[in-house]
């Protein structure tokens, strides 16, 4: 294992914390904001999830990785739906989106319980 997603996450937990009582209210706005984004409408809130792990990829940023894939299985996303997801985040984002998409894949795995055995 690369990286223990599920603590990163718990390690976000406090930082995450203080931003929201230091800055309560673009904190507030902000998750209005991703409440309002992920609402089911034309896109159902998994295909948001997959889009949002796909930027999080594209853009380097293991937290939103993180965050991403855990949404992602939760909101019922198969392995196979994230492979692909991550397809298309490479084919946008080229080399460095390689190495960032298999940090989601390893993340999802993690989420999911378990390995490269889980296909969801």
């Amino acid at each position: 294992m690369h990286m223990d997603w599920q603590d990163l996450i718990a390690g976000l937990q406090e930082p995450l914390k203080q931003m929201r009582a230091g800055s309560s209210d673009v904190m507030r706005h902000f998750s209005g904001m991703a409440q309002s984004a992920l609402k089911t409408g034309a896109l159902d809130t998994k295909t948001k999830e997959l889009v949002a792990l796909a930027i999080g990829v594209a853009i380097r940023c293991d937290d939103c990785i993180a965050f991403h894939a855990k949404a992602a299985f939760q909101n019922g996303a198969t392995r196979e739906e994230v492979l692909e997801t991550l397809g298309m985040a490479v084919y946008m984002g080229a080399g460095p989106s390689v190495m960032y998409a298999s940090h989601a894949i390893e993340a999802y795995d993690q989420f999911a319980g378990g390995s490269q055995e889980h296909k969801g």
